[in-house]
C-alpha cells in the first residue's frame, strides 16, 4: 500500500511539474507566435485541425486505455494492438489526403488542401508511439513520460518560432503540429526499449477492442460537440472571426487540459489497479479530485475577473477583441474540472457505456445552443457554450456517480471547499483591483491581483476549510521519496570511494585493461538490441523440445551472458562472476522469467 502511495505521489508530482512546464511553454508560444503571425494564419490552420482532430481520435482506437486498464496483458497482445494502431494510422492519413479538396471547397480556401495533405503524415507518427506510451503509463513511469512530452513540446515550439521568424507564416504552425508527435514517439521507443513482434490471431484482444471502440466513439462525440462551434464560425463568419475565437478558446483550455491530463494519467493507472478495493478506490479518487479542483477553481475566477489584463499581457493589443469571448468562456473551466475527472471513475470501473450515453444526451443540447447563438457571432456562441455546460453539470455528475462507490454528496462536499474559498478570495482580489487598478499598468496589476487571489484562497482552503492535513500528507510522501533519494546518493558515493581505493592500489596496466574492457561492455549494454537478441535466443532455445547436450550448453552460455549483461560492471562483480563460474555449472535457471503482464524485449 505504501509503495503504491509513493508511486502515485511521485508520478503525480512528475506529471504536474511537466504540465507546469508545458503550460509555460504553451504560453510562451502563444505570446511569441501571436506577435509573429496574424489571426488569418491561426484561422487557416484551425480550419484544418478541426477535421484532423476528429481523425486523431481514431489514432489509437482507444487501445492505449485498454492496455492500461487491463489487469493482465501479454506481449503478443500488445504487439497485435501495435500493428492495429499502425493500420488505423495509415488509413486515417489516406482519408485525410482524400478529404483535403473537399475541405478546401467547404471553406472556400485553396490553401487548406496543402496544409491538410502535409498534416496527414502525423497520423503515422502518432500511431507508432501509442502502445509504447501506454506501456510507460501501465508501468507508472510518469517521470519518463513527463520528460518525453516536455522535450517534444520544446522542439515543436522552437520549430514554430523559428519558422515564423523566417517568414514561413502558417507553415510554421504546421511544422509544430508534426514535430510534437514525432519527437514523443521517438522518446517512447527509446524509454521502453520494446520492439513489437509480429501480429497474432486469437490473442484474446476482442474484449479490449470493444473497450477501445467505446472509448473512441465517446471521444468522437465529445470532440464533435466541443468543435462544432469552430466549424460553424469558420463557415459563416470567416477565418478572422474563427482566429479570434480560437485564440480565446485555446487560452481558456490550457489550465483544464494541462491539470486534468496531469492528474488523469496517474489516477487512471492507479484506480485501474484498485477497482476491487472499494475503500481505497474511493479514497484515492476523492483525493485526486480534490487536488484538481483546488488547482482549477481559482484559475476560473481569475479568468473571469481579469480577462482584459490576461489577454492584453499574453496575446497583445491586436487580440483585444478576444477579451469578451475569453470572459464568457471562463465558466467552462470550472465545468470541465468538475466533470472530466469523473471519466477516471467510469473508465477505471469499465463503465465506458455509461459515459457514451451521457455524451449522446449532451450532443443535441449543444447543437441547439450553437444554432440559436450563431447569428450573434463569436460572443453569442461563447455564451451559449458556457450556458449549456453550466445547466448540464449537475445532471451529468449525478448520472456518473450513480451506483458507484462515490456518492453525489461526496462530489458536493469536495467541490464546495475550493469553490467557497475562491469566492472569498475573488471578493478581496476584485477590491484590490478597484482601488489600485488605475495606478498600475496591465502586467503589475495582473501580478498583484493574482497574488492576492492565490494568497487568500490558500489561507481559506488550508485553515478555514480544514484541508491542511491533506496537503501535509502529500508533502510527507514527497519527503519519504527525498530520504530514499538521499540514501541512493550515499550508496553511489560509497561505491565511488571503493572505486578510488581500487584505482590507487592497482597497477596501471591492469587499470588500463579494465578501462578498455569496461568501455566495451558499456557500449554493449547501451544497445538494447544486444540484450534483446540474447534473451530471444535463450527463450527460443528453452522452448524447443528434445534438445541435445550441445543445445543445452548453448542455452547455459546464453543464460550466463544475459545475467552478466544485466549486472553493473565493477571489479567486485567481475571477480564474483569468475568465482561462481569456476565453482558451479552455469544453468538457465538463473534467468528470471518475465511475468505474463510484462512484454519481453526483442
Amino acid at each position: 500500500m505504501n509503495d503504491l502511495k509513493e508511486k502515485t505521489i511521485r508520478g503525480g508530482l512528475a506529471r504536474f511539474c511537466a504540465q507546469g512546464a508545458n503550460f509555460l511553454l504553451r504560453l510562451v508560444s502563444l505570446l511569441v507566435l501571436a506577435r509573429l503571425l496574424g489571426p488569418k494564419d491561426f484561422g487557416l490552420v484551425g480550419m484544418v485541425t478541426v477535421f484532423t482532430g476528429v481523425l486523431t481520435l481514431f489514432r489509437d482506437f482507444g487501445l492505449s486505455a485498454a492496455t492500461v486498464q487491463r489487469a493482465n496483458i501479454t506481449d503478443d497482445q500488445i504487439s497485435t494492438l501495435f500493428w492495429i494502431n499502425m493500420l488505423v494510422g495509415a488509413l486515417l492519413g489516406l482519408l485525410s489526403v482524400a478529404m483535403a479538396p473537399i475541405m478546401a471547397a467547404y471553406y472556400h480556401e485553396p490553401r487548406v488542401f496543402g496544409v491538410m495533405a502535409v498534416l496527414a503524415v502525423g497520423f503515422l507518427f502518432n500511431a507508432a508511439g501509442v502502445q509504447h506510451g501506454a506501456l510507460l503509463q501501465r508501468q507508472m513511469r510518469f517521470t519518463a513520460l513527463a520528460v518525453i512530452n516536455t522535450v517534444g513540446l520544446i522542439v515543436g515550439t522552437a520549430i514554430a518560432i523559428g519558422g515564423a521568424k523566417a517568414g514561413f507564416g502558417y507553415w510554421s504552425l504546421v511544422a509544430m503540429t508534426l514535430a510534437l508527435p514525432l519527437t514523443c514517439t521517438i522518446g517512447c521507443w527509446l524509454a521502453t526499449a520494446w520492439v513489437p513482434g509480429m501480429p497474432h490471431r486469437r490473442t484474446g484482444i476482442r474484449s479490449m477492442m470493444r473497450f477501445g471502440g467505446t472509448v473512441t466513439l465517446n471521444g468522437l462525440i465529445s470532440y464533435f460537440t466541443g468543435n462544432l462551434d469552430k466549424m460553424l464560425l469558420g463557415r459563416f463568419w470567416g477565418g478572422a472571426a474563427l482566429g479570434i475565437y480560437g485564440r480565446a478558446y485555446q487560452l481558456i483550455s490550457i489550465p483544464t487540459d494541462n491539470l486534468t491530463s496531469a492528474a488523469g494519467d496517474v489516477v487512471f493507472a492507479v484506480l485501474s489497479r484498485l477497482k476491487d478495493d472499494r475503500s481505497r478506490f474511493r479514497s484515492y479518487f476523492l483525493k485526486g479530485y480534490s487536488l484538481v479542483l483546488a488547482l482549477t477553481v481559482p484559475i476560473t475566477i481569475a479568468c473571469a475577473l481579469f480577462a482584459d489584463d490576461i489577454v492584453l499581457v499574453l496575446l497583445g493589443p491586436k487580440w483585444e477583441a478576444a477579451t469578451p469571448i475569453f470572459r464568457l468562456l471562463a465558466p467552462t473551466i470550472l465545468v470541465f474540472a468538475i466533470v472530466n475527472p469523473l471519466g477516471w471513475l467510469l473508465y477505471s470501473l469499465g463503465l465506458v457505456g455509461r459515459s457514451l450515453k451521457i455524451d449522446l444526451v449532451i450532443v443535441p443540447l449543444m447543437i441547439a445552443g450553437y444554432v440559436l447563438a450563431l447569428p450573434y457571432g463569436p460572443k453569442g456562441v461563447a455564451f451559449a457554450y458556457s450556458a449549456v455546460m453550466l445547466l448540464w453539470v449537475i445532471p451529468a455528475v449525478a448520472w456518473c456517480v450513480h451506483s458507484t462507490v462515490i456518492s453525489f454528496w461526496d462530489i458536493v462536499v469536495t467541490v464546495s471547499r475550493p469553490l467557497a474559498s475562491s469566492i472569498a478570495a475573488a471578493g478581496l482580489a476584485f477590491g484590490v483591483r478597484l482601488v489600485c487598478g488605475q495606478l498600475l499598468s496591465p502586467l503589475p496589476r495582473l501580478v498583484l491581483e493574482s497574488v492576492v487571489l492565490l494568497t487568500v484562497f490558500l489561507g481559506m482552503l488550508l485553515f478555514v476549510m480544514g484541508q491542511k492535513s491533506f496537503y501535509q500528507d502529500l508533502f510527507r510522501g514527497l519527503n519519504v521519496r527525498s530520504s530514499l533519494s538521499t540514501a541512493a546518493v550515499f550508496a553511489r558515493n560509497s561505491n565511488a570511494t571503493v572505486q578510488r581505493a581500487w584505482r590507487a592500489s592497482t597497477p596501471r596496466f591492469v587499470r588500463y585493461v579494465h578501462s578498455v574492457f569496461h568501455s566495451f561492455i558499456r557500449d554493449c549494454r547501451s544497445s538494447f538490441r544486444v540484450r534483446a537478441l540474447l534473451t530471444f535466443a535463450l527463450e527460443s532455445g528453452s522452448s524447443s523440445e528434445g534438445a541435445n547436450e550441445e543445445s543445452i550448453t548453448h542455452r547455459n552460455i546464453l543464460a550466463a551472458a544475459v545475467n552478466w549483461l544485466r549486472q553493473p560492471i565493477t571489479p567486485r562483480n567481475i571477480f564474483a562472476a569468475v568465482v561462481n563460474w569456476l565453482q558451479q555449472p552455469i544453468t538457465s535457471s538463473g534467468v528470471s522469467a518475465k511475468p505474463a503482464s510484462s512484454p519481453r524485449r526483442r
